[in-house]
């Protein structure tokens, strides 16, 4: 669903590369936690990834037909992220002027899908984030954990081939966190997308197939420790058997790889 290979990024002014030459790989059915220290870059790789920001250089492929982001024009880049991609922003990004539902139904206009699913498929994902009957409220009348869940409920709404994911559970209590954790996980293997998920959670990184930790010198890759701590056991695997998943993959500026 996902490759980059080296993806470098250095904002105006700095001494040094925010990340030079980081490659990483997510597959089908696969979802992979990407965790580091505030400020290392974490956010500014999904956004580089979504084409919502410029790499210096590299290629970013998504998609079984390997289209690279990093190539195409602003307009291309815009039409190929609306397609393919679910974005749940740490800040939200719910639009104020659109109720509940509208909001969550944007990425169905944005691919033209049928007006008669967008009732079925919206009110069905406020269910699932715990919002049943919250379609025609406004966003102001809503508190943050609540504004998370239907960001989380847009990513899916169009069933992206890949969703990238900034601290999705950060606004929620315990409980909900799971609740939504455990829905994009599971949409994930039945649909056989991939997500990459930003996140300072320990329990919510041992809960994916792989670990990603940027640093300073790049990417370091690991596994969940075992079944006790997360990964595999905790969420459902897709119909038919195993999801695919590339060879585990991060190597940056100096950066070594954790089998």
């Amino acid at each position: 669903m996902l490759s980059v290979v080296g993806l470098g990024k250095r904002h105006s002014g700095a001494l040094r590369p925010l990340f030079s030459e980081l490659r990483l790989a997510v597959g089908s059915g696969e979802v992979v936690a990407l965790v580091g220290e505030s400020g290392v870059g974490k956010s500014t790789l999904l956004n580089c990834i979504a084409g919502l920001e410029q790499a210096d250089s590299g290629e970013i492929r998504i998609g079984p037909d390997a289209l690279d982001m990093h190539r195409l024009d602003e307009t291309a880049r815009a039409a190929l992220r609306a397609a393919r991609i679910g974005f749940v922003f740490q800040a939200f990004h719910v639009l104020p002027t659109l109720t509940v539902a509208q909001n969550i139904a944007v990425p169905l206009l944005l691919n033209r899908a049928p007006p008669a699913e967008h009732g079925e498929r919206v009110e069905s994902l406020l269910r699932r984030v715990g919002l049943a009957g919250f379609g025609p409220r406004w966003p102001a009348l809503l508190s943050g954990g609540e504004l998370q869940r239907v960001a989380i409920a847009r990513a899916l709404v169009h069933r992206p081939a890949l969703i990238l994911a900034d601290e999705p559970t950060g606004n929620l209590d315990p409980r909900t966190a799971d609740e939504v954790l455990a829905l994009l996980l599971e949409r994930v293997r039945e649909q056989q997308a991939g997500a990459l998920i930003v996140t300072h959670s320990r329990h919510v990184a041992e809960c994916c197939d792989r670990i990603l930790t940027l640093t300073p010198d790049g990417l370091e890759c690991a596994h969940p420790a075992g079944p006790s701590q997360g990964g595999r056991s905790h969420h459902p695997e897709p119909h038919g058997g195993e999801p695919t998943s590339p060879p585990a993959l991060g190597r940056g500026l100096g950066g070594r790889v954790v089998q």
